[in-house]
């Protein structure tokens, strides 16, 4: 189920921002381990994407990683165009009869000229909202094309947990966080955007999980991978410790959401 969100964050941010490509890549050395313990998107996402846009005949799904949302745009657009900028992510991913994979930064798509009716970004636009991306999203999409970026703030679960992953993320790992980071933890709000913010759904992800499933989740995280890289320790073997208590046994299961922040506009 979901809801009219009617905030409009950030609604004046398609003016330039002064931002030049900075392509950035903190995934390629743990892609494995990335593509099997992060989370899925809700499939009312895809569907609500594929009503709002001009038309369903070619999507581009930037920052692809693995092609989570690639998959999904699949099953409602004709052909999807898949990129990343990291070839062992793309590695991972699931070939399908209409997606096209392929490796490049996000400012550079390979694609004519407004030739997209959608243009996607899944947890990765605060890596690369500079200008240039922003310019090619106006180079590729048609006229009344669709523009929709969102990121998952921190997992939520009993109030316990949720406060045992903050303090995780803030003080566990919090210096390890790459400065772009900033932008999930507000939320998307005031980041740089191409165009006027539209009303949004509001969507979320939820998953019954175990404990060592949770841990595996937070080790796909770039800090708890910097941490580790840097410190030679994995930090969430003390993680598991505290979280412990919280399971009544190891392969007990618990409700775990991720609250999805939903950005969308049109070019026109």
């Amino acid at each position: 189920m979901h809801h009219v969100h009617r905030r409009r964050p950030g609604h004046r941010d398609h003016h330039r921002t002064g931002l030049k490509a900075l392509s950035t890549d903190h995934f390629s050395g743990h892609a494995a381990h990335y593509a099997r313990h992060r989370p899925s998107y809700p499939p009312g996402l895809f569907a609500w994407l594929a009503t709002q846009s001009p038309g369903v005949d070619r999507a581009w799904d930037c920052a692809t990683g693995n092609g989570q949302a690639a998959l999904a745009l699949a099953a409602h657009f004709r052909r999807v165009h898949a990129t990343d900028l990291s070839a062992e992510q793309l590695a991972q991913a699931t070939p399908h009869a209409r997606i096209d994979y392929r490796q490049g930064p996000a400012e550079a798509s390979g694609l004519a000229d407004h030739s997209c009716d959608l243009v996607t970004v899944a947890q990765a636009l605060h890596w690369f909202c500079n200008d240039d991306f922003f310019a090619e999203v106006r180079r590729v999409l048609k006229p009344g094309g669709l523009f929709a970026a969102w990121t998952y703030t921190l997992l939520h679960g009993d109030p316990a947990l949720t406060e045992i992953v903050r303090d995780y993320s803030t003080h566990t790992v919090g210096a390890y966080w790459p400065p772009q980071r900033r932008w999930v933890d507000l939320g998307y709000r005031g980041m740089p955007f191409p165009c006027a913010d539209i009303e949004v759904p509001e969507f979320e992800i939820r998953r019954e999980l175990t404990l060592d499933e949770v841990l595996d989740y937070l080790r796909t995280w770039s800090s708890t991978q910097r941490c580790l890289k840097e410190t030679g320790v994995d930090p969430c073997l003390a993680l598991r410790g505290r979280l412990r208590e919280l399971w009544p046994e190891p392969g007990a299961r618990k409700t775990i959401v991720w609250p999805i922040i939903l950005r969308c506009g049109r070019i026109e």
